[in-house]
């Protein structure tokens, strides 16, 4: 632009000299309205959370600011109220309005054991809050940072237009030196006409419009899924997304509902009290569903769990611990078989349960099998109409659980999935392994502790929103609300980002091609030269900010 401008005053062109500062002062504008934008889009999130906060305080409430709340704070929520923090509903049930954060146009009724997150619309009821997240890391201040972050990430076509650009730009120079100088030497053509024309190539072939196509079209595509609740950790993410052929997902809390119930409760060695106590002891301060299943029927039958000591997460097994100076194991059959004899009648009761759909996890206590606890966690609402929208896009699925192969059947027939069951977190691992050597571009989708090594090895690994921090650090990506059409709708947002930018490079190149050609031949000048420079300019950015709109 400057050696343009200068050349276009040494011939005596001072309109366009000016034209040419003027018109690149308003691409640089568009650029920063393109970034601008997108950076809104996402900060806007944060304007949905409350400043102030009904905090009780024994038996008094008083109004505080939301920044203030500590994790553990009870707050009330008043009917139409704004929720000013994360957290879980100890009294009151009543519909959500939870589209400003997620999208879902229908309320969604909670009650009490039930999460809400800061921004959303509290219905018609009172409700008492647990505070989960302080201000500064609840949802909406999470996925604003993490887009932030994910901005800075460059996608691999957005790191090749940067590398282009680095010898397309000189290359532009000596093209712009030569159209100038060699007819006037070697031609007899007049100077200042064909330095006239060569200030036109110089301006034409300007990269601004090529180097906005692609950061423009992912910053609004990140902020765009993130208004979604769908988290992307970067543009090579975006960008892999729309290359997925297989995409594997694991059972509970991801293609279920992550909300199991009680069903059975089996005494083998020890009284039915006795096997839920224990049971108990060994969830107490875990989140995984089965576990809060335990302990709620725990809590509904009046029963306390005793305290346990040396806990060990065995992943993919259960878990063991210290209790009442015995160790006690609770987990699965197999696991279970592993450490006791299983009688032959005991066996047929766990498949009889299995064959039911549910799930059994069994009880042994010192050398003795104590029991067996069964549970049943219904499929996701949305999980058959997400899976068929994957299939019908052309892309494999499959659950891959540590569930007993009888109960993962069930539900896999349900959802018309292929089911691979009774799997340890190196088996689901190897199997993403063997995907990809068999030419699969492999997404792994899970939301545990024994998901992490698998969506580490996935092409790119998805992470449910209910699920582990773990599982949320060790993925790319997060569908923050755990709907499974929600896996679609962000492999659509990538496949229309990458035809986004596809349009934008054409539209910047078509346009500098057919200006260059007219140019060399006489037929444009310095004035159409400018604006079609500009015009590039505006239109990419206009295009990119089309992903802006709302995700249907």
């Amino acid at each position: 632009m400057t050696i343009a401008a200068a050349g276009a005053l040494v011939i005596n062109a001072t309109e366009e000299a000016a034209a040419v500062v003027f018109l690149f002062l308003v691409g640089e504008l568009l650029e920063g309205v393109a970034a601008g934008k997108a950076r809104d889009s996402i900060k806007s999130l944060t304007a949905l959370v409350p400043k102030t906060a009904i905090l009780e305080e024994g038996s008094e409430t008083r109004e505080v600011p939301a920044e203030t709340l500590a994790v553990g704070s009870i707050i009330m929520v008043r009917p139409g109220d704004r929720i000013s923090a994360d957290g879980v509903i100890i009294a009151g049930e009543s519909s959500i309005d939870e589209a400003p954060v997620t999208g879902e146009s229908v309320p969604v009724r909670k009650a009490v054991d039930d999460t809400v997150f800061a921004g959303t619309v509290n219905g018609d009821a009172v409700l008492r809050v647990r505070v989960t997240a302080a201000a500064a890391d609840n949802t909406i201040a999470r996925v604003v940072r993490l887009v932030e972050e994910a901005q800075e990430s460059k996608a691999p076509t957005e790191r090749f237009i940067d590398r282009f650009s680095k010898y397309y730009t000189p290359g532009v120079v000596v093209v712009a030196a030569l159209v100038a100088v060699i007819p006037p030497l070697f031609a007899g053509g007049i100077w200042s006409e064909w330095v006239y024309k060569g200030l036109a190539v110089l301006l034409i072939g300007c990269p601004c419009a090529l180097v906005i196509s692609t950061p423009a079209a992912i910053a609004a595509s990140l902020s765009s899924g993130a208004r979604r609740g769908l988290l992307l950790k970067g543009g090579a993410v975006l960008e892999g997304l729309g290359n997925l052929t297989a995409i594997a997902f694991d059972k509970t809390g991801t293609l279920t509902e992550g909300k199991p119930q009680v069903t059975d409760v089996v005494p083998f060695g020890r009284e039915s009290e006795d096997v839920l106590r224990f049971a108990a002891a060994l969830e107490v301060g875990s989140s995984h569903p089965l576990a809060l299943a335990i302990l709620s029927k725990a809590k509904e039958e009046g029963i306390v769990p005793p305290t346990g000591t040396d806990a060990k997460a065995l992943g993919g097994k259960g878990v063991s611990a210290i209790v009442d100076g015995v160790e006690v194991f609770f987990g699965s059959p197999r696991a279970a078989a592993e450490r006791v004899p299983v009688p032959v009648a005991h066996l047929e009761k766990i498949t009889s349960l299995n064959d039911e759909g549910k799930t059994v996890s069994v009880l042994v206590i010192g050398d003795v099998l104590a029991g067996a606890i069964a549970m049943r966690d219904e499929p996701r609402a949305d999980a058959v109409a997400g899976l068929k929208a994957l299939t019908d896009a052309g892309i494999k699925t499959i659950m891959l659980t540590g569930d007993n192969k009888r109960t993962a059947t069930a539900i896999g027939a349900q959802l018309g999935i292929e089911v691979r069951a009774e799997l340890m977190p190196e088996d689901k691992q190897r199997i993403v392994g063997e995907l990809k050597k068999e030419g699969y571009v492999v997404g792994k989708i899970g939301d545990g502790i024994n998901d992490a090594p698998a969506l580490a090895a996935a092409d790119v690994g998805i992470a449910m929103g209910g699920g582990t921090d773990v599982a949320l650090e060790t993925a790319d990506a997060a569908v923050l609300h755990g709907r499974v059409a929600d896996v679609a709708l962000m492999i659509d947002l990538s496949k229309r980002t990458m035809r986004n930018i596809f349009q934008n490079i054409t539209i910047a190149l078509s346009l500098k091609v057919v200006f260059l050609v007219t140019t060399i031949l006489g037929i444009t000048g310095l004035w159409p030269a400018i604006l079609a420079d500009t015009g590039a300019t505006v239109l990419v950015t206009m295009n990119a900010l089309r992903l802006l709109r709302p995700i249907r």
